[in-house]
């Protein structure tokens, strides 16, 4: 694999957590599909393990606080591309606030998971989702 190719890859794979993040933070549920695979597995504390793009909506939208909003901070990102797969790990650093309010909590996340490149560009095929800490403020 080129360098052009492998750097061109990382950039892609950085923009979709990127995106992820955002979609979290604007409660954008629809948008799911732009970042997931349709077969994807999502293993998370509070939700288990969920299988598929409705299931992962179905969760998103029972677990939204009314008034509630979050801001999503990636950091540390890596990724062993092999192909048209790859293994990602990165850092995550939650803050859930009210509008015009500091946050109430705050929390530090590690994200790992499977990549898979679609015809769309790269998708998750698999998440983890495991806290590292958390501190009401």
């Amino acid at each position: 694999m080129s360098t052009d190719t492998s750097t061109a890859d990382r950039v892609e794979i950085a923009d979709l957590f990127a995106r992820f993040a955002r979609l979290l933070d604007e409660k954008r549920w629809e948008d799911v599909a732009t970042v997931f695979a349709d077969d994807v597995a999502v293993h998370s504390p509070r939700g288990g393990v969920l299988h598929g793009i409705d299931a992962i909506v179905d969760f998103m939208r029972r677990s939204d606080v009314e008034g509630q909003r979050a801001q999503h901070l990636t950091t540390d990102l890596l990724a062993e591309v092999d192909g048209d797969r790859a293994t990602v790990s990165a850092y995550s650093l939650v803050f859930y606030y009210r509008d015009g309010q500091a946050p109430h909590f705050t929390g530090g996340l590690r994200v790992t998971g499977a990549l898979a490149r679609t015809p769309a560009g790269w998708r998750f095929r698999e998440q983890r989702i495991a806290p590292l800490w958390t501190r009401e403020n």
